[in-house]
């Protein structure tokens, strides 16, 4: 069964690796997992990762160019999607499709021309934060009162206009919901939860999941750890992505990973993390991802329902690129 991943931080893990003086990151790295879990495409963000967090413009420039430089690299395995046909003739010729995403805009400063030149060179996804606060919007670990500024209001315009698809992972609520009160097209929260299911300040309420049901919208589940269940386990995946589908349908279920099995950062303390230790016990990898829809299909989905979560939800998202 094809799947398309919503969330995958290749591109920051592709410079990390081409800045050590590897090339055919992709290739040598990600390709052989991505065939063995099935997964046919995804949203590959650039994410400025710690501690290039303090000078995010230069990192982002950074990333981009290696990026640019592997997808040139790896034009025979990897299709750039800048509209749906991209994505469909990617399919047809059993290359892996890959959306060019941006996970937070901590580098907009007062202008949003980054956005133009981002969208130029393939970028038609973004969440306006991380988890910080910056001059758009405020991420979970910001001010709970602060959310969508005046510039950030007319950056989602803009996202718009540009047809970029936008999301509200990592949003806090009040800029989750202001977010929503702006938008015209269907938004996606490419790697989030069921808050009521597992409270997580990155998880969802119910009452969010509604209001993204109702834009049109889809919901990448997430198998980080942290945001799935007490036993940090398959089964607890299972269950986040059954109780998102009694919720609020089977049309607005994804799957948007989150694997940090391949990366590495620096913690806000400057201190290494290990993103290897942080992997969900019995879907470790993108390798394992059958395993979820074995566990979905013993709980009795129908593989119609199977193909929706797996890659015709967010491919109906895609049609609006």
């Amino acid at each position: 069964m094809r799947v398309f991943d919503a969330h995958e931080d290749i591109w920051t893990h592709v410079a990390q690796r081409r800045l050590q003086g590897e090339k055919h990151v992709f290739r040598n790295r990600h390709l052989q997992s991505h065939k063995q879990g099935q997964v046919g495409g995804g949203i590959f963000v650039i994410w400025i990762d710690p501690p290039h967090t303090e000078s995010p413009m230069k990192r982002l420039e950074t990333i981009a160019a290696e990026m640019q430089a592997e997808i040139k690299e790896n034009e025979d395995i990897l299709q750039i999607v800048r509209c749906y046909d991209d994505y469909a003739n990617a399919i047809k010729q059993g290359k892996i499709a890959a959306v060019i995403g941006l996970e937070g805009l901590s580098y907009i400063e007062d202008s949003l021309e980054p956005l133009e030149w981002l969208h130029s060179i393939g970028a038609r996804h973004a969440s306006l934060t991380w988890n910080e606060e910056n001059h758009l919007a405020t991420g979970v670990k910001g001010t709970p009162e602060r959310g969508l500024t005046e510039l950030g209001r007319t950056a989602v315009a803009k996202l718009e206009s540009l047809k970029m698809i936008v999301d509200v992972s990592h949003a806090n609520e009040k800029s989750f919901w202001d977010i929503v009160s702006v938008c015209t097209r269907p938004i996606i929260a490419s790697h989030s939860n069921a808050k009521d299911l597992w409270e997580h300040p990155r998880n969802l309420t119910d009452r969010q999941l509604m209001a993204l049901r109702d834009t049109g919208g889809v919901v990448g589940v997430n198998a980080y750890p942290a945001f799935v269940g007490e036993n940090r386990n398959l089964e607890d995946l299972v269950r986040q992505v059954d109780y998102l589908v009694n919720k609020i349908g089977i049309e607005h279920v994804g799957c948007g990973f989150d694997f940090c099995d391949y990366l590495n950062w620096e913690k806000e303390d400057h201190s290494p993390n290990n993103a290897s230790l942080d992997i969900l016990s019995g879907l470790e990898g993108t390798h394992k991802v059958p395993l979820l829809f074995k566990g979905l299909s013993d709980l009795g989905y129908s593989d119609e329902a199977l193909r929706k979560i797996a890659h015709e939800n967010f491919e109906r998202i895609l049609k609006g690129l």
